[in-house]
């Protein structure tokens, strides 16, 4: 999901992981599903079909689902949870998310959603089970061995509530009609470290991969978008069989759609008569579907949507060159939902937004293949989404992304405020530092390490996730080097695809990649608010070398990059290891020397440089000329000497 927080072709064989691959069991899911969905009535009956392997060493004597559609009813834990936020006031305004806010509380019984178990059989056998609000635990009568499948055939309804949060329906923001997110029972992921049962309180989602046979059986005038590709294209038309068809007609009140998706973990839909359908071919790529709805017919919005189909064909070699391969046969931006909300092979998205496309689709990176604990370590897809998403952008529009704030100084140049946060962010991902600034600003922030629905603000959690997470990555190319940092990304896709990795997995990524230790930087920016800050302290001249004494006055240690400019215009940049690396960067820059010098030990506030050069002839020193390294006060990293 894109953060809306900013301050001042035919199926294929996916590749199989080489042996070379760390290896993690997985469980392994198929969905059949078929579901009749009522237009008048908003009710969908489904029979689901759960072909279950338990891929693990243990013995499951239980299993959960997911019920998410009853978070959406009055006095619900979403409920609550977001009135009692509410009660907060951060920068003015109370902190719940503006678009849930107390909605709930006033839902009528037509209005709110749910989803309810009719038949729930194991090997044909029928299980017992209770209901824990959006979580479905189920008391297995014999239990699941180690290394072997089952069968779960399900009966289910549910009733599609009024759009509050993500999923829903009559959306009066984008007229969309439905927005089919979360809308089934969705088994709950197993893992090593055992079952993540996370109620539906507000955010994040974990799943486990698998493939999605769906067929969806609706009013015969609405269109559908989706995940998946959809295999009776030639009875639907409408451009699926091939662009600029027409929905084909039928004799019968009902249409089936018949969807299916492989090495998935989740399946989203959305449906409106009015929708239009913009499809994009691209060359040994996937195809590109846009399906938006305008009732009016309005040219400038059919203008909007297909620039964003133009958009991701134009920008698709650039994300694969830089983050990996796109693996399915297709990707659909939908017109639909509350903002932006990743899912596999699609996203919901309320308007037509570059940054929202580009973020929504690196989430097929982030959260649909690499696919981290999202409720547990946000920021690993959060924060690795709106990283590439500010390059994608920069790369879209050829600019960096720091021109949006100098052009607002152009408009305000009397904002000193401005001029100083300019001067503090660098020019990628600009936005990102000055939100974690304003974060640390604030006092509010808490560790990395917090579990999604438990900050105890919405304003923590953004930045945390978001920006801090954004920042962790620019920060990161700032100690081992931006060229090491990017192919430590693409290490980490060839080895973690499919595997749901966590922290430590990226940092040993991170480490065999640039063959430094890594794991204080970890554990000081994810498990810690401990902030950066270090000063130009004191110089002097000795035996005829310059003295430079730097300190620290933060709490988190880092390496330091020190910038020497000389009264005849050259300069030399000096790095500074930390003594927990065990290694520095090399230069970054082929046109420029980096001469590395002893480590700092991390226990050592101060470090004295010694340079070669006497003291009247140096004009100007700077620590991280760059910018990269999150220093929350600048002011006192630059010296400029006017002998």
């Amino acid at each position: 999901m894109r953060s809306t927080f900013l301050f001042c072709i035919s199926y294929f064989v996916f590749l199989i992981p080489s042996s070379a691959q760390p290896s993690r069991w997985q469980q392994q899911v198929k969905y059949t599903m078929n579901i009749d969905v009522d237009t008048l009535t908003n009710h969908i009956v489904g029979k689901q079909k759960l072909e279950y392997s338990n891929n693990s060493g243990d013995k499951l004597d239980r299993v959960f689902y997911h019920l998410y559609w009853n978070a959406f009813q009055p006095n619900s834990s979403m409920d609550v949870r977001s009135r009692e936020l509410g009660k907060n006031t951060i920068n003015g305004r109370q902190d719940w998310d503006g678009r849930v806010r107390d909605r709930i509380q006033n839902l009528k019984e037509n209005e709110i959603g749910y989803q309810k178990i009719i038949s729930l059989k194991m090997n044909g056998v029928t299980q017992p089970f209770k209901y824990h609000e959006t979580i479905l635990e189920v008391n297995l009568t014999k239990p699941i061995l180690p290394k072997s499948k089952v069968v779960f055939e399900m009966e289910f309804e549910a009733q599609v509530p009024l759009q509050v949060r993500r999923s829903g329906r009559d959306n009066p923001q984008t007229g969309v009609r439905y927005s089919m997110s979360q809308w089934y029972p969705k088994l709950c992921e197993y893992d090593y470290e055992g079952w993540h049962a996370n109620p539906y309180i507000a955010r994040e989602f974990y799943g486990v991969w698998g493939d999605y046979d769906v067929t969806i059986s609706i009013d015969k005038t609405y269109k559908i978008g989706g995940t998946g590709v959809l295999l009776n294209a030639a009875e639907i038309g409408w451009g699926y069989d091939k662009p600029g068809t027409p929905l084909k007609q039928l004799a019968s009140q009902k249409r089936s759609w018949h969807f299916k998706g492989e090495k998935i973990h989740d399946f989203v839909w959305a449906a409106d008569p009015e929708y239009n359908h913009i499809v994009r071919k691209i060359k040994n790529g996937p195809d590109i579907h846009v399906i938006y709805n305008n009732p009016l017919a309005d040219k400038s919005v059919d203008d909007s949507w297909g620039k964003i189909a133009d958009a991701a064909e134009k920008e698709l070699p650039f994300i694969e060159k830089n983050f990996g391969k796109y693996p399915y046969p297709q990707y659909s931006f939908i017109h639909g939902g509350d903002g932006g909300m990743e899912y596999p092979m699609a996203t919901l998205m309320s308007t037509p937004s570059f940054g929202t496309a580009f973020h929504e689709w690196m989430h097929s990176w982030y959260q649909m293949m690499l696919a981290s604990n999202e409720s547990q370590h946000a920021w690993m897809d959060e924060g690795f989404t709106s990283y590439a998403e500010d390059l994608i952008t920069a790369h879209f529009n050829s600019r960096p992304a720091i021109a949006e704030y100098k052009e607002s100084l152009k408009q305000n140049p009397n904002n000193e405020g401005l001029k100083k946060l300019i001067n503090s962010i660098p020019d990628n991902h600009s936005g990102a530092y000055a939100n974690y600034f304003a974060l640390v600003k604030s006092g509010l922030e808490e560790p990395m390490t917090t579990f999604a629905d438990h900050y105890n603000n919405n304003f923590a959690y953004s930045i945390d996730a978001y920006s801090k997470g954004e920042v962790f990555l620019e920060q990161l190319g700032y100690i081992v080097g931006a060229g090491v940092r990017d192919k430590i990304l693409l290490e980490y896709y060839n080895q973690w695809r499919f595997k749901h990795p966590n922290p430590d997995d990226f940092i040993r990524v991170s480490e065999s990649v640039s063959g430094m230790e890594l794991k204080w930087y970890k554990m000081y920016w994810t498990n810690t608010t401990k902030t950066i800050d270090y000063s130009i302290d004191s110089l002097w001249e000795e035996n005829g070398a310059s003295k430079i004494r730097i300190k620290r006055l933060g709490q988190l240690p880092m390496p330091i990059d020190v910038q020497l400019t000389f009264k005849d215009s050259s300069a030399e940049l000096h790095t500074i290891p930390l003594d927990l690396m065990y290694g520095a960067k090399k230069t970054e820059n082929a046109d420029s020397k980096l001469i590395a010098e002893e480590p700092w030990k991390w226990t050592h506030p101060t470090y004295t440089l010694s340079i070669k050069a006497r003291l009247r002839d140096i004009n100007k020193i700077e620590i991280d000329p760059s910018k990269r390294m999150a220093d929350i006060e600048r002011k006192n990293n630059l010296l400029e000497l006017n002998w």
